[in-house]
């Protein structure tokens, strides 16, 4: 970057992805489901519209194989081993131990190019947490990089872990990445802003008035169970309408 003004970036950023050779991992729409979020009580978790929206601004990209790994705690590449369910699957081509340290790196298969001023951010599927290891988060300037990424996860501890076939081991979202550094926080007091503040008061009286309601087992707040202010995109007040909105997210399947 430097300090002159970034040019105007595209609102609808091109996403191609070029294939390394046959057989690379499928990548689909991202999935707002999670089984824990299945597991909750009444599925409440679904209740936090952030939550779903989240885990579906995105595509996945799925493991062709099933294996495991083993860490043995050493630093060598060597102290990382990776075994397939199916010895001919070719899982090498997919894992494989590269940089020692407990660092497991998936080849994702593709070579990604977006528009001017866009990156590809690769990480774990969000909201998701597996047992033993830890997906690595990276910003890649696919802009301009002509060769493939890497997808790496880290061994919490030495041990064993495992990845099912289908399973996904990279999650991708676009980000402005040339605007970043032109955004410029600014900690304000609701005194600057009156009508927002109004709003404010109202929902935090309306919330409370709500939960009040809720804990004397009114009937109908019962039944009514939770506030859908977010869901409905709403301002308790009534003030403001919300230009964009979503409480469901659909990614568009890979052409």
């Amino acid at each position: 970057m430097t300090d002159k003004e970034p040019e105007m970036l595209p609102v609808y950023p091109d996403f191609d992805c070029f294939r390394e050779h046959d057989g690379v991992p499928e990548m689909i729409p991202a999935r707002s489901a999670r089984d824990w979020m299945d597991a909750t009580s009444d599925r409440f978790a679904y209740r936090c519209t952030p939550l779903s929206i989240a885990n579906a601004s995105g595509w996945e990209l799925l493991s062709p194989v099933a294996f495991e790994a083993t860490w043995n705690g050493g630093t060598a590449t060597a102290d990382l081993v990776i075994h397939a369910d199916d010895p001919a699957a070719g899982v090498e081509r997919t894992a494989v131990s590269a940089f020692g340290h407990g660092v497991l790196t998936f080849h994702t298969g593709y070579l990604f190019r977006t528009s001017p001023g866009w990156a590809v951010i690769a990480r774990g599927a969000p909201n998701t947490a597996k047992d033993g290891i830890a997906a690595l988060e990276g910003l890649i300037e696919t802009d301009w990089l002509p060769l493939p990424f890497t997808m790496n996860w880290r061994f919490i501890r030495p041990g064993t872990i495992r990845f099912e076939k289908g399973e996904s081991f990279c999650f991708l979202s676009l980000v402005p990445h040339a605007a970043f550094d032109q955004i410029q926080p600014r900690i304000k007091t609701f005194a600057e802003a009156e009508a927002l503040k109004d709003s404010y008061d109202h929902w935090r009286q309306d919330r409370a008035d709500f939960n009040a309601r809720l804990s004397a087992r009114d009937p109908d707040t019962v039944t009514e169970g939770w506030q859908r202010h977010y869901v409905r995109g709403r301002d308790p007040s009534g003030r403001y309408e919300p230009a964009f909105h979503l409480s469901k997210r659909k990614m568009k399947t890979p052409e």
